[in-house]
């Protein structure tokens, strides 16, 4: 692919934003639900990855669906634009939350939680950036799902 640095970085930067989404949206109902069942961390950020790998590669599924694809072709799609993507920002993310002293026991009531939380996805969206970036330079990453959009 023969793009600008310029509009590679928008690129990048408009993918993590979409990963980011998905990410957060399972990182947050992983978080709330395994702290209010009082589950320890493990079981907690075990739930909340799962939950943003679901809801990440949803958000991808959807709009390659719509373009005509058949399930299992939009699957392969969305398994090749958002698997690095999600893994790295899920990596990182997570990392962040266990070591932030007491945020995961803070518990969903205290602003420690909360404040860790949106901090650990802001860390996990810098660090993704380079990532996406370089995956797109190579025709890979969400350059896969960019095929499929009219």
């Amino acid at each position: 692919m023969d793009h600008a640095p310029a509009s590679l970085t928008r690129q990048a930067i408009s993918a993590t934003l979409h990963c980011l989404t998905g990410c957060a949206i399972g990182e947050v109902l992983g978080m709330v639900i395994g702290t209010a069942l009082g589950w320890g961390n493990l079981a907690t950020v075990v739930l909340a990855v799962v939950l943003a790998f679901v809801f990440g590669y949803s958000l991808t599924i959807r709009p390659v669906l719509r373009s005509g694809l058949a399930f299992k072709a939009a699957l392969g799609v969305a398994l090749a634009a958002d698997t690095v993507s999600i893994a790295v920002m899920e990596i990182v993310d997570n990392a962040v939350m266990l070591l932030v002293p007491g945020a995961m026991n803070a518990g969903l009531a205290n602003w420690v939680f909360w404040a860790a939380l949106v901090f650990s996805l802001a860390v996990a969206f810098v660090v993704t950036v380079p990532v996406n970036r370089w995956m797109i330079s190579r025709g890979k990453g969400h350059a896969v799902v960019h095929q499929h959009h009219h």
